[in-house]
């Protein structure tokens, strides 16, 4: 138990600086990015014109229907093939930006079509045009309903991040093997980056507990519950 101890702690800070250094920032900018492509995909697909209803609908079945280490590895070490050479944090972004596009799409475009038909035709009455009433009325209601979901989307994303290993990214989980690599030690190293896992996804459930109580207040299921 004291070799366990001391591996645990001699090894805490190499595991948390690689997460703070590469797992958080891949989660943060792959979120975001995929988030602003999956609204771009769900209003596509919602109201832009057939051809490109049908581009969106094929991306989005594409990224759906194929696992998210094949995705990585076309990337990284695919593409290379075509002359196309990218580093392996740019490639984990990309990866990860076009999985969670497709899933957040899905999300955002179930949630607008979620909002009453009645609430276009209030915005359209008082002259609002069609931006106006997506920003100002469509979207902070289907905003309050996508909380979850996307809550959800984005602590997955947190544990999806250890796949960026396979394609040699530094983030935690590879420093993990790298380590083990030395000390022979797997299942210390292996338990011990499953618990930091755990931590920060904990955290960031208490934070959506947090978020949809807020949210709640301007009325939701939370509200009617309490």
């Amino acid at each position: 138990m004291q070799h366990w101890l001391q591996l645990w702690w001699e090894s805490l800070g190499t595991l948390l600086w690689a997460g703070l250094v590469f797992t958080i920032p891949l989660t943060l900018i792959t979120f975001v990015l995929g988030l602003l492509l999956g609204l771009l995909t769900a209003v596509t697909r919602l109201f832009a014109p057939p051809p490109l209803v049908a581009i969106a609908r094929f991306y989005v079945w594409v990224i759906r229907g194929t696992p998210l280490l094949v995705q990585l590895f076309v990337i990284f070490y695919g593409l290379p093939s075509l002359g196309i050479l990218l580093d392996a944090f740019p490639a984990a972004v990309i990866g990860f930006t076009l999985s969670v596009g497709a899933y957040t799409s899905e999300i955002i475009r179930a949630v607008i079509s979620s909002v009453p038909k009645g609430q276009w035709e209030a915005a359209y009455s008082i002259g609002m045009s069609w931006r106006q009433a997506m920003n100002r009325t469509i979207l902070p209601q289907a905003a309050r309903v996508a909380v979850p979901p996307l809550s959800n989307t984005f602590i997955s994303l947190v544990k999806d991040t250890s796949l960026a290993a396979a394609i040699t990214v530094p983030e935690l989980f590879q420093a993990a093997q790298r380590i083990v690599a030395t000390t022979y030690e797997p299942l210390i190293l292996y338990v011990q980056a499953a618990l930091i896992y755990l931590v920060m996804s904990s955290f960031l459930s208490a934070l959506q507990v947090s978020l949809e109580r807020r949210f709640a207040r301007y009325g939701g299921t939370l509200e009617a519950r309490t």
